[in-house]
């Protein structure tokens, strides 16, 4: 199922800034010459589909795609605008440091460049831990949703 994101009244983001100083993580923008090293880490830790979608948000200009760094090191991804317009989506973040919020900023980084780019609305297609959307940005389930944009898909 797909879940819809009010851009409107997305909360502010007011504990990503220093938790992420307080584990060394770093959030920004990927840099088109990173290409190559991003796409094959999520193609190595989530697999060819999401390294797939992941190039289309890479060559956009600018890169749709934002990553977490540790000691220079990518810990984690986020994407949007891969699949379709308005859509976020996919996301990662190294199983070693799950629960220490990299995901949630990498969440308000993309979703806050969607509304930058105008959006009113941010779409999270094929949602898996629905909780933790509702919970951060305020998701809700979009009716009929399902099986969604990736009916139909290709399988290897």
């Amino acid at each position: 199922m797909d879940y819809l994101v009010n851009l409107s009244t997305l909360p502010q983001d007011k504990q990503s800034a220093e938790r992420m100083a307080g584990e060394g993580v770093t959030i920004r923008r990927a840099l088109p010459p990173e290409f190559r090293l991003i796409t094959g880490w999520i193609a190595e830790q989530f697999g060819q589909g999401w390294a797939s979608e992941a190039s289309v948000a890479m060559t956009r200009q600018p890169p749709s795609c934002f990553i977490a760094t540790r000691e220079q090191k990518l810990v984690g991804f986020s994407c949007h605008e891969a699949t379709a317009r308005g859509f976020f989506g996919p996301t990662g973040v190294d199983e070693g440091l799950r629960g220490l919020g990299i995901g949630r900023a990498l969440l308000f980084a993309s979703l806050n460049d969607l509304k930058a780019m105008g959006y009113a609305y941010a779409i999270i297609g094929d949602v898996g831990p629905s909780a933790f959307y509702e919970k951060a940005v305020g998701a809700v389930p979009i009716p009929n949703s399902a099986p969604g944009i990736y009916a139909g898909m290709l399988k290897s």
